[in-house]
């Protein structure tokens, strides 16, 4: 696991992130460039009222990136830090761009995970100020990895059956509606499906598919191939030969929407299927 350069860290959830999964900590590898996330930024995001008034998560990454782009302006009052300035980040301190290129140079693959939803976009999503504080195309992502265009020979994108932002004033969600209406779709509790945002566990809104922002995300990103998440909100994956069934008219309907196939489909975290392969399957 490499955090590059583009990468913005906090520490206390790294190390416990760590901790919670076992994950062997000599495969962890972090940029001396990468960015930290302090509470110093926390507070100032949460005291300068962007979770109130973009609905901002609160986590600081937002005030990370303003820290990094101030530099040491004198009337900017939030300092930035490096992961070589943490002590406790030196035993995984490396070259990270040197060691990306040299797994390329050896044909190994290299798997770049991007940050958040393209209509969270700063430059690309077309909701500011209600968006995050990256571009969050495939091409941003590449950027932050310190990586060449010219490296990339696959590109996929993940979409969801039901689309979801944070709780309160965080912009635009067309057509929304209530995790009560979704979990009865497969006649579930609404606590059993509802999400929660990933650092700081706040409610996430939710609302029906969004054909005009997959196929906004589609343009900008150009992807090799696409999987809808979160398919059990619309049935089981037994459905998924069974002509006629929700799932079955889901993804006909998804498909014709944003004018492409869905190659994968996802049920839960490790239940991940190709669509024309069990289509085809006995």
């Amino acid at each position: 696991m490499v955090f590059p350069a583009g990468s913005y860290i906090d520490v206390d959830l790294l190390f416990q992130e760590v901790s919670e999964l076992n994950f062997p900590q000599d495969r962890i590898k972090i940029s001396h460039h990468a960015r930290l996330i302090t509470q110093e930024h926390k507070d100032w995001e949460r005291n300068g009222e962007l979770v109130q008034s973009i609905g901002s998560t609160g986590s600081g990454v937002g005030a990370a990136v303003m820290a990094a782009v101030a530099r040491q302006s004198t009337n900017f009052s939030l300092d930035s830090l490096v992961a070589q300035d943490n002590a406790s980040l030196q035993p995984f301190i490396a070259n990270s761009t040197e060691l990306l290129r040299g797994k390329l140079d050896r044909d190994h693959r290299v798997i770049i995970e991007g940050t958040q939803g393209f209509g969270l976009s700063l430059l690309d999503g077309g909701y500011w100020p209600k968006a995050t504080a990256r571009s969050t195309t495939a091409a941003a992502a590449l950027a932050e990895a310190g990586l060449s265009p010219m490296d990339v020979d696959d590109v996929t994108l993940v979409i969801r059956s039901f689309p979801i932002r944070v709780a309160g004033d965080s912009g635009p969600l067309p057509n929304e509606v209530s995790w009560e209406y979704v979990a009865s779709l497969t006649a579930r509790k609404a606590i059993d499906i509802q999400e929660y945002t990933t650092v700081t566990k706040k409610l996430r809104r939710v609302g029906k598919f969004d054909p005009a922002l997959v196929r906004a995300a589609i343009a900008a990103n150009r992807p090799n191939r696409i999987v809808m998440n979160h398919l059990d909100y619309v049935g089981g994956k037994e459905q998924l030969k069974c002509p006629e069934s929700d799932v079955q008219k889901f993804l006909y309907f998804a498909e014709e929407a944003i004018g492409r196939v869905v190659d994968c489909v996802a049920f839960s975290e490790l239940d991940v299927v190709e669509v024309r392969k069990a289509l085809l399957s006995d």
